[in-house]
């Protein structure tokens, strides 16, 4: 039987070459990760440097906005993003008369279930996870398909049909009004995006000057019929806005877990992100306590 000291001497020979039992095992019990069998291929996950400000598109905040890691959400913007997308793209190849189609009828099932209601579903579900921006952004716009879907269903509801028994006009101006508050609403949210990316500001941008010249179309017809030129502008414009919200949806689904490059969102240099690369101090907190005082 050992005595005292031979058991001391032993166990201080195996601390000295690294054999210590319960150190070993505690160590193997931390670093053991069970194998997740994939993953959630669906998952949204913040990789890289634009963990701290998301890619506008991966969140549809253009400040910074902390993720809950203990949220049981998903990402909603990018189905928000996708449903705007294909319906507003739909319209302005309408809008441009794309192989001689003027009639917007083939939109209005897009606009009501798409455009309309999943972004309409998309904004709630932003406003349960926090994102103040998101929430009205697309749920307003949400509710702009529906309302566009109301207005031109033909027969059912008759809103034309009321408005021009005098003529075209009545129905050009009304929906010229209608247009002109949309540009207002997205110019309201262009300013909230001075801080954030290009590729977020180049959306509402795009965005904001379609509903210009389309208002402007309606609200200065020509020989009975909407302005020709400020139409189809409108319509280039109207694209150009649904390849940057897929852009953007594209920025909010890709991560490491489904894709093998990450979409550039180019932050603007006097964004917070831009200041943080440039080594540049960063003064939010400040005048953020400036403000509230």
């Amino acid at each position: 039987m050992a005595t005292n000291t031979e058991q001391n001497a032993v166990n201080d020979m195996s601390k000295e070459n690294g054999f210590h039992s319960h150190d070993h095992a505690t160590t193997t019990a931390k670093q053991r990760k069970p194998y997740d069998y994939g993953g959630n291929p669906l998952a949204h996950i913040n990789t890289g440097e634009s963990a701290r400000l998301p890619a506008f598109g991966g969140e549809f905040q253009p400040g910074l906005y902390k993720i809950d890691p203990n949220r049981k959400f998903a990402n909603p913007a990018p189905l928000g993003l996708c449903g705007f997308a294909l319906t507003t793209f739909v319209l302005s190849l309408i809008n441009l008369n794309t192989r001689g189609i003027s009639e917007p009828n083939i939109v209005i099932g897009a606009a009501f279930a798409y455009g309309g209601l999943c972004q309409l579903l998309a904004g709630m579900w932003e406003m349960a996870v926090g994102n103040t921006f998101g929430a009205t952004a697309l749920s307003s716009y949400g509710g702009f398909w529906i309302g566009t879907a109301i207005i031109l269903t033909p027969g059912g509801f008759e809103i034309i049909h009321e408005l021009e028994l005098n003529g075209p006009m009545p129905f050009f101006y009304s929906f010229g009004f209608y247009l002109m508050g949309w540009f207002i609403f997205t110019f309201i949210l262009l300013l909230c995006t001075l801080r954030s990316t290009v590729a977020f500001f180049l959306l509402f941008f795009t965005l904001d000057m379609a509903f210009l010249l389309l208002g402007i179309a309606y609200l200065l017809p020509f020989e009975g019929a909407p302005q020709a030129g400020c139409l189809k502008a409108g319509g280039v414009f109207g694209l150009l806005a649904a390849f940057l919200a897929w852009y953007n949806a594209l920025a909010g689904i890709a991560d490491s877990s489904n894709s093998f490059f990450v979409v550039p969102v180019a932050h603007f240099p006097w964004s917070d992100k831009g200041r943080q690369e440039r080594g540049k101090v960063d003064n939010s907190d400040s005048r953020g306590d400036q403000t509230e005082v």
